[in-house]
């Protein structure tokens, strides 16, 4: 995706919602300009704060189910008899819409950080693990026979084939459940918190009718959402040289 696409795209954006502002004209659509104004005067403040507990609940989601994920998909992928066990679990749980755990996980775990870290690491866990078992499986088997022919055990086999070839996979996991992630996020945030931008943007728009608050919040967990994008996107490229496709979005 070239910048000067993305940057077109954001001002036929920026143009329709300027439009559609000055037709409704109501205090419930602000314009953008006056959208950005707030944005950049209250990110220092309290908008910066809570954009800042948001990453780091979305960044410690991220690296909890790669650590977690990550060994359990090479697993499975190496080993037939326990993916045949586990599948089916997988299978079952894999579809459920996560979000619909918050108010158990919530009544479990209490409030604070850990209980929405947990929501969204839920998501990118089996995102993870899906692909990464199939990354595994799909590992042609006469490149296994001539690695295990330099006398490679188990070991090296994990860390010198399986691993390499599921970094992809765990990027590319990541990649599409970031969006999901930032949605359930927001609704995490809106249970027993007084921090993160979720619960910002209900406060400022439900509690104080500061609606132009209440956008640059939404504007400030749609960059968090992009920035965390194009951030794996960017490792992808850059560490995953060998396994980019020509012509991928």
């Amino acid at each position: 995706m070239k910048r000067r696409d993305v940057l077109l795209a954001t001002l036929v954006l920026f143009v329709l919602w300027y439009g559609l502002a000055a037709i409704i004209q109501r205090p419930i659509l602000p314009t953008p300009v006056r959208v950005l104004a707030t944005f950049l005067r209250d990110l220092p403040r309290d908008l910066g704060r809570h954009a800042l507990v948001s990453l780091y609940r979305v960044a410690a989601s991220i690296i909890l189910a790669i650590a977690l994920a990550t060994p359990a998909g090479l697993v499975l992928g190496q080993s037939a008899r326990l993916n045949r066990i586990f599948a089916p679990f997988i299978y079952l749980l894999f579809p459920v819409p996560k979000v619909v755990l918050v108010p158990i996980v919530l009544l479990f775990l209490g409030v604070g950080d850990f209980p929405k870290i947990v929501i969204i690491t839920m998501i990118l866990f089996f995102q993870i693990l899906v692909l990464v078992r199939d990354a595994a499986t799909a590992i042609r088997p006469e490149l296994l026979l001539s690695v295990r022919s330099l006398g490679a055990g188990r070991r090296a086999l994990f860390r010198f084939v399986y691993l390499p070839a599921s970094v992809p996979a765990i990027l590319t996991a990541v990649r599409q459940s970031i969006g999901t992630a930032v949605a359930v996020l927001y609704i995490a945030e809106l249970f027993a918190t007084r921090y993160g931008l979720g619960y910002y943007i209900y406060y400022q728009g439900s509690t104080l009718f500061d609606y132009p608050k209440m956008y640059a919040g939404i504007v400030a967990m749609s960059l968090l959402g992009l920035g965390l994008y194009f951030g794996v996107d960017t490792v992808e490229r850059r560490v995953c040289r060998w396994a980019r496709v020509d012509g991928r979005q």
